[in-house]
């Protein structure tokens, strides 16, 4: 599947593009994410986020939002929950929700995922089910990760 977007590489602006601006303007953008935050959803180097305009009354629990910080960076992290006070947002790799945020800080959401060049649709049913499963176990995550750097660990040894 072909999917078309303009992209930015890795969220920087110097003498490239605006993401924001372009999102502004109806444009689709596509870019390698940085950091561990979105673990496992995303593998810095490897994966590409595709992200569409939206308004922020359309984001719903599970989504993936690009927002701005005040005065600081983009990031790209999940709606945990939404309030009448704002968004509560959390990292795939995180416990720790950041909220409320507002409606205005909203400037985008998730439509897919490249990973090793394959297009991956937040609206496949496979995606839509672990989603559910991953939110649910956010309380328990710190000890997922844990149990998963042990057996790495382990399996290392024996390798």
């Amino acid at each position: 599947m072909e999917h078309r977007t303009d992209r930015e590489p890795d969220g920087a602006r110097s003498g490239k593009q605006d993401i924001e601006a372009l999102l502004a303007a109806g444009k689709a953008i596509q870019f390698k994410p940085q950091g561990y935050s979105m673990y496992p959803l995303f593998i810095p180097g490897r994966d590409e986020a595709v992200v569409a305009p939206v308004e922020a009354s359309a984001l719903r629990r599970g989504d993936v939002a690009l927002y701005r910080r005040d005065g600081s960076i983009l990031v790209l992290h999940r709606v945990w929950k939404k309030r009448e006070d704002g968004f509560y947002m959390v990292g795939d790799n995180q416990t720790e929700i950041e909220g409320p945020l507002r409606p205005d800080q909203m400037k985008g959401i998730l439509t897919g995922i490249y990973r090793n060049g394959r297009y991956i649709s937040t609206g496949n049913l496979l995606y839509r089910i672990l989603l559910g499963v991953w939110l649910f176990l956010r309380p328990f995550r710190p000890a997922i990760s844990r149990a998963a750097a042990a057996a790495k660990r382990v399996y290392k040894k024996g390798v």
